[in-house]
């Protein structure tokens, strides 16, 4: 009952089914811990449940998840004020792995197959999200104004990126003969790609070009980013681009390319 609840919830609110799926594998975790209605669990209770998360080293973002589950069911499910006083885990500030234009190269000279060859290199020259590359459909895709009409994407949002000229001829030849609902990038079996295929790509691909780096598919969205900014456009159209709300996110990748640090040198 509160599973479903919780998933009617998250639907109206167009959550993501990502995230949906997430909050609900959260709240199936603590009742099976705890046993009992989650309105039931103390303070106490819930602090000690989280210290073992932590013991068993967690993620903070997992720990935050958890914190976050509990927070919704009281407040939305059970119409109860959540007044447990505990913080959020602290989360470790990363950089971004960033890909270099060399490595970019070399991926795609590796790239034997043209569809996996242009997957890389649209995604990577829009600055796509995995989700957006294989969710992609024809009519989202203008070549005569080389842009990308993004609908409905992280947060809900609508936002228009780039297509390279270079890929105009290549992407011409993956569409033509689709109908505007098809999707870009198909499977062999018909359908989308699907989010594990296009990282296994990516994978084997990275491994065929020496790249040493931890670099995952969204490492590509990540260099996107980090390039245009050190192409000299404003952090401000990069974070249109990205389609982020918060500028502070895209202002990582000013950390990533500084290039002032850059001209330092060492004094070894």
């Amino acid at each position: 009952m509160l599973l479903r609840k919780l998933d009617e919830y998250m639907s109206l609110r167009n959550y993501s089914r990502r995230t949906i799926k997430a909050y609900t594998n959260c709240a199936k975790a603590l009742y099976s811990n705890f046993k009992k209605p989650l309105d039931e669990i103390s303070e106490q209770e819930f602090k000690n449940f989280l210290n073992k998360l932590h013991q068993k080293n967690y993620s903070p973002y997992t720990i935050n998840l958890f914190h976050a589950t509990l927070k919704l069911v009281f407040e939305k499910i059970y119409l109860t004020p959540f007044r447990f006083n505990l913080p959020y885990a602290k989360r470790v500030s990363k950089l971004p792995v960033v890909l270099s234009r060399k490595e970019i190269k070399k991926l795609l000279d590796k790239t034997i197959n043209p569809k996996h060859k242009l997957l890389i290199a649209l995604t990577y020259g829009a600055g796509l999200r995995v989700s957006e590359v294989i969710n992609l459909k024809v009519k989202d895709v203008d070549l005569d104004e080389l842009i990308i009409h993004l609908k409905q994407a992280k947060g809900g949002k609508d936002r228009i990126t780039v297509i390279s000229e270079k890929l105009k001829t290549d992407i011409q030849n993956l569409i033509a003969g689709k109908n505007p609902n098809d999707f870009v990038f198909e499977s062999e079996r018909g359908g989308k790609l699907t989010t594990r295929t296009a990282q296994k790509v990516f994978s084997n691909v990275l491994k065929k070009a020496g790249v040493k780096k931890p670099a995952t598919f969204h490492s590509l969205r990540h260099s996107f980013a980090t390039h245009l900014l050190e192409n000299g456009i404003d952090v401000r159209y990069v974070q249109e681009l990205l389609g982020h709300s918060n500028i502070r996110t895209t202002q990582v990748y000013t950390k990533v390319t500084n290039p002032k640090l850059k001209r330092i040198k060492s004094p070894l």
